[in-house]
């Protein structure tokens, strides 16, 4: 499971303000909920696009810090995908992925991996704040 902040000064409920219907509009049929460190998230467990086995995505709530988008795309292995005859729904799928994480965070996908270095690269840095 990936999460991801907003941009500074935006919160994920003003960006998406109902999330079940947003991610039925990128993925398909919201199946059910799962919990997420004490969140519910929702299940998407026929998605649309056949290179999707599995989608979960929601918003997880954190006392006192904003909200964050928690996401997990549990995909296909590519061999099978293009064995059934989809091999062009590749490229709609990493669109969905990208415009629906766009829509939520406001971070484009290069913001959101340089995001995720920063996090990785603080992670990383002892108590007294020396990298290692």
């Amino acid at each position: 499971m990936k999460e991801y902040k907003m941009r500074r000064g935006e919160y994920l409920e003003e960006r998406i303000p109902d999330m079940e219907a947003t991610v039925e509009e990128y993925f398909g049929d919201i199946s059910g909920t799962e919990e997420y460190k004490g969140s519910d998230l929702y299940v998407v467990a026929d998605p649309e696009n056949p290179v999707f086995e599995r989608i979960v995505a929601g918003a997880v709530s954190y006392s006192g810090k904003k909200d964050k988008l928690a996401v997990e795309f549990e995909e296909r292995p590519a061999a099978e995908v293009i064995a059934d005859g989809h091999a062009d729904a590749a490229e709609d799928a990493v669109s969905a992925k990208n415009d629906f994480l766009l829509e939520a965070t406001g971070r484009d996908a290069k913001s959101r991996r340089d995001s995720l270095k920063r996090t990785v690269e603080d992670d990383a840095e002892t108590p007294d704040g020396v990298s290692e």
